[in-house]
C-alpha cells in the first residue's frame, strides 16, 4: 500500500527495541516536526482553504501524538533528550530542485511529507509487530493507522494540486530515491535513520 522501494530490515526494530529511551525521544521530535510542517504549509499557502482546514486539524493531532511519546518518556523515568539533525529528511530535502512555481512548490513539499508519513507509518508497523512490549506494541499499532492516514492526505493533495501524470511520476522517482537514501540508513537508533 505505502509504495515504499525498499523495506526497512527487520533488524532495526531489535536496534530500536535495545535503545527506547532514544527512539522515543527522537520519535517525540519527529511529532514536533510533523505538527510544524502542518503549521508552515498553512503559512505559506493559506489560499488553499481546504488544504488550511486539514492542516489544522493534522497540526493538533500530531501535537496530541508528541504528547502520548513525552507520556511515554516520562512514565519511564526518561528526560527527553536534545534534537539531532534527521539525515533521512535533510536527504530528502535534497530530491527537488529550488524554486518553481507556487504550486511547484507546494507539490514537492507534500509529496516529501507524504513520504515521511509513510516511512514512519512502515517503521510503526515494525514497531508494532516486534516490540515485547505490549503496551508499546499497541502504541505503535495505533499510531501505524494515523501515518497510513496522513501519508495518503499529503498524497491526495498532492495530485489534487498538480498534474496527476506528472505528480504520480515525481512520486515514483522520489520512491526510488528514497530507496538509495534508505540503503545508507537504517543502521541507528532513530525513527528514520
Amino acid at each position: 500500500m505505502l509504495g515504499l522501494k525498499l523495506p526497512t530490515d527487520p533488524r532495526w526494530a531489535s536496534i530500536a527495541e535495545k535503545n527506547l529511551e532514544e527512539i522515543l525521544t527522537d520519535h517525540a521530535y519527529c511529532e514536533q516536526k510533523a505538527a510544524s510542517t502542518a503549521i508552515s504549509l498553512i503559512v505559506s499557502f493559506p489560499e488553499y482553504s481546504d488544504l488550511v482546514s486539514e492542516m489544522t486539524a493534522l497540526a493538533r493531532e500530531e501535537m496530541g501524538h508528541f504528547k502520548m511519546v513525552h507520556d511515554k518518556l516520562m512514565k519511564r523515568g526518561y528526560i527527553m533528550g536534545r534534537d539531532r539533525k534527521d539525515e533521512y529528511v535533510l536527504q530528502l530535502l535534497k530530491f527537488f530542485p529550488k524554486g518553481g512555481s507556487r504550486v511547484t512548490q507546494l507539490v514537492h513539499r507534500l509529496l516529501i511529507a507524504a513520504l515521511i508519513e509513510a516511512r514512519s507509518c512502515e517503521r510503526f508497523r515494525l514497531l508494532s509487530e516486534k516490540l515485547q512490549e505490549e503496551e508499546l506494541r499497541d502504541f505503535y499499532r495505533n499510531l501505524m493507522v494515523s501515518e497510513a492516514n496522513h501519508y495518503t492526505l499529503f498524497l491526495n493533495f498532492a495530485r489534487q494540486y498538480g498534474d496527476r501524470k506528472e505528480v504520480d511520476q515525481k512520486w515514483q522517482d522520489l520512491l526510488e530515491f528514497e530507496a538509495e537514501v534508505m540503503k545508507g540508513l537504517s543502521k541507528n537508533q532513530s525513527i528514520h535513520g
